[in-house]
């Protein structure tokens, strides 16, 4: 089967059992050069860090073993061309972003976006139009991007030159994106999808469908998040007709490493090929170990484990909430209290991330289950009704008050919570994870946005920017 071969760990092994002496970089000369007392712990992998050596090929000009790896992902995903990523879907989104957009460009964003695809956005000097998601009132989230939101924002503004969008949202949480597709292609408009959390999806029901079946024209994916890859080992697959392959081909070798990493890069060789030679019983399997993991869960009685409504959503996220008067924060603190660490919590929800085990692996759910219970063992009380405030305050289609250009001649100025009502942001807030930004830089600062960083902040939330939150001071710029 063609997708058990890894071409680029196979080389990397085969080169380390030559014992090779290097006069190369990096520095650590295979861990020759490295404290003893911590080689221990590094050793596999120094053996592996190498560099563009003959017969290990170079990511930025593949010829061999890099390029037979991706042309292995290119098939296994049904793309026209796929690339390994060693700088994480960050550099993906800058990469698309800057390939399909020119400065001025009109371009329609799913509001609830990854901080790295505004900033592709400042870098690329468009005009973004936010596009507001739904809002779902049971897990109290923003979810994806509706068709009618889409159809109306293309109605008013016909000649944008790009669509992008973020499918799964972080808790798994999908939408229509076929038919979003399409009517974006009706208008010649190419669709950008950051899918961080989707690089499995290819594996078929009950898994959504990935963004690279349903024709997305530029798809970015974390491999590491639910793959066995190293982090910040990611996916960039293209489907051409309305992009140029060359310009994001340019694009990634303008803002990747020119030392990649192999460690990094043979870790996407074996994440695909671990994800390629999926069986069905190996799906069957999976599933049962997660409806089974869920049904656990669901006897504790301080927990509610919440389902996927309109779409079809991720199985391996499962998001709980307290039935009780802890927040979101508080029960990821008492998990990890247990040793449990969960991928992020809210105020009112812990999303946690079920591993994508073969028929034959385990995992230490039994115990897991049984440290939850300890951990909620003295929960009591009501729900508490936490004010619903996200998406309440928000048009279906916004763009910023100040444009990107325009950000640069401005000064900037330190402002009270109370006193930044009605001016306009010069940095952005962003609540981490999952890294969406609640504020972003030049636009209207309401009441309504202030409300919810103080309900987060209360909450326990932890922020990317807003170095002077603390002290009650939001920057704003000197208009």
């Amino acid at each position: 089967m063609m997708q058990k071969k890894t071409p680029l760990y196979d080389a990397l092994i085969r080169h380390m059992k030559r014992n090779p002496v290097s006069f190369h970089v990096p520095g650590h000369k295979y861990g020759k050069v490295f404290p003893r007392n911590m080689y221990e712990q590094f050793s596999s992998i120094l053996s592996i860090d190498a560099t563009e050596l003959t017969g290990l090929d170079d990511l930025h000009a593949p010829h061999g073993v890099i390029k037979e790896a991706e042309s292995l992902l290119a098939k296994l995903y049904k793309a026209d061309r796929s690339f390994f990523l060693v700088n994480g879907t960050t550099v993906g989104n800058l990469a698309m972003i800057m390939a399909v957009c020119q400065p001025g460009d009109l371009v329609l964003v799913q509001r609830n976006c990854h901080k790295s695809i505004l900033n592709g956005l400042k870098l690329a000097n468009v005009r973004p139009l936010f596009l507001e998601p739904q809002f779902n009132p049971q897990w109290k989230i923003a979810e994806g991007v509706s068709y009618e939101t889409v159809e109306n924002a293309i109605k008013l503004y016909p000649n944008v030159k790009a669509l992008i969008l973020t499918y799964p949202n972080y808790y798994g949480v999908t939408m229509d994106l076929k038919e979003i597709i399409k009517k974006a292609h009706q208008f010649n408009i190419p669709v950008l999808v950051d899918e961080a959390h989707g690089a499995h999806f290819i594996l078929g029901e009950p898994f959504p469908s990935s963004a690279v079946e349903l024709g997305a024209d530029i798809v970015v994916q974390s491999a590491h998040k639910t793959l066995p890859a190293l982090t910040m080992g990611s996916y960039l697959h293209v489907n051409k007709g309305l992009v140029s392959i060359l310009a994001v081909k340019e694009h990634l070798e303008m803002f990747q490493s020119s030392s990649p990493s192999y460690p990094i890069m043979s870790s996407l060789d074996i994440a695909r090929s671990y994800l390629g030679t999926f069986d069905m019983l190996d799906i069957q399997t999976l599933l049962r170990g997660i409806e089974a993991f869920k049904e656990e869960l669901t006897r504790i009685p301080a927990i509610k484990v919440l389902s996927f409504s309109k779409h079809v959503g991720d199985a391996l996220k499962i998001t709980i909430q307290s039935t009780t008067n802890t927040t979101g924060f508080e029960l990821q603190q008492r998990f990890e209290n247990e040793g449990i660490f969960t991928e992020l919590a809210d105020p009112y929800n812990v999303l946690l991330v079920y591993p994508l085990l073969k028929k034959k692996a385990t995992y230490p759910t039994e115990d897991v289950i049984n440290k939850m219970k300890y951990a909620v063992k003295d929960l009591k009380g009501d729900k508490i009704n936490i004010t619903q405030l996200y998406s309440s305050y928000r048009k279906q289609v916004s763009g910023l008050v100040v444009q990107y250009d325009k950000m640069q001649t401005l000064k900037k100025q330190l402002v009270s919570f109370n006193d930044a009502i009605g001016k306009i942001a010069a940095e952005m807030i962003i609540p981490y994870p999952p890294g969406i930004p609640l504020l972003l830089e030049g636009e209207e600062i309401t009441r309504d946005h202030l409300e919810e960083l103080k309900l987060l902040k209360q909450s326990g939330a932890r922020f990317q920017g807003g170095l002077f939150l603390n002290n009650g001071q939001i920057n704003v710029f000197a208009l």
